[in-house]
């Protein structure tokens, strides 16, 4: 079932598959903001990275002495959610643990999310519950895709992204084979008054990670330099931009509790750079807001 949040300016749309955000609908200026999910680019709207955003090494972690094997971003983004609470602007999904998700993930949790329609703005609230007698490990992730571009006439090399007020930001980039980070590789993103062209070239490499708490707010910008969306998150101490190829029509701006192995990690879940520990039946609560301009 798809969950439909309206006001004045903005109509969204939630899915219970995933509780996946599957539509933002601008109506003061007539245009679509999400990506449409066109499998010919990326068959995703805004999906949820969980219990893992990215890829583990080789696909594998250890947990308690365990392996297990779960696929890049995790398994919630693929499962139906139920929708919990709904009123006039928030409508609130929750997923819980079963013997399936067990298999990959043996930890007992619930998962909450939350999207809440606050005038132009729509803010994404994730909980997470530990139903476990021990601690449990992982990270969560946003991936919101916005159509880029969004004007008639216009090209995605033409459009900007936006930082907040940062001369300089330091990325690294995946190993291609693994789908993991090579975080001691690090490059520069040189920046104009916050902003930088989006190349066509920049996602040659697949996505630019962005570690140690860089980033708190980014945008895309209109060809003019207008704003046209931003995203807020503070505290988030990674973030990710990625598209899928050099003429896909969609930019992702994705904030990360926590994200893909390093290259070559092969230790205990637990030992992982960046894991989120939670006790037991302890919650685990974060959010992020996206504004349109």
């Amino acid at each position: 079932m798809v969950h439909t949040l309206e006001n004045e300016t903005l109509r969204i749309k939630i899915d219970d598959h995933g509780a996946e955000l599957s539509e933002i609908y601008d109506k003061g200026k007539d245009r679509q903001v999400l990506w449409n999910a066109d499998p010919a680019h990326w068959k995703r709207h805004a999906p949820v990275l969980f219990p893992n955003v990215g890829r583990y090494y080789q696909d594998q972690c250890i947990i308690n002495r365990e392996t297990y094997s779960c696929g890049q971003h995790g398994f919630a983004r693929d499962m139906e959610f139920t929708c919990v609470e709904e009123s006039s602007d928030s409508v609130s999904h929750l997923l819980t643990s079963t013997g399936e998700t067990k298999e990959k993930y043996p930890f007992s949790f619930e998962l909450y999310i939350t999207h809440r329609l606050q005038g132009r703005d729509i803010l994404v609230s994730w909980k997470v519950v530990n139903k476990n007698k021990e601690t449990m490990y992982f990270t969560i992730g946003g991936h919101p895709a916005f159509r880029v571009p969004v004007l008639p006439g216009t090209t995605r090399d033409q459009y900007f992204l936006t930082f907040s007020g940062q001369k300089e930001l330091t990325y690294c980039l995946l190993d291609l084979s693994t789908g993991t980070a090579l975080p001691d590789q690090t490059r520069t993103l040189s920046l104009e008054n916050g902003t930088c062209g989006i190349d066509p070239h920049m996602f040659d490499k697949d996505a630019l990670i962005f570690d140690n708490g860089q980033i708190t707010k980014a945008g895309i910008a209109l060809p003019d330099g207008t704003p046209y969306v931003e995203l807020t998150c503070e505290g988030f101490p990674s973030f990710g931009i990625w598209s899928s190829s050099m003429d896909a029509p969609f930019v992702c701006l994705e904030p990360w509790m926590g994200r893909c192995d390093n290259f070559g990690f092969q230790e205990e879940l637990s030992k992982k750079p960046g894991i989120n520990r939670l006790d037991s039946e302890e919650t685990f609560e974060k959010s992020y807001m996206i504004s349109i301009r």
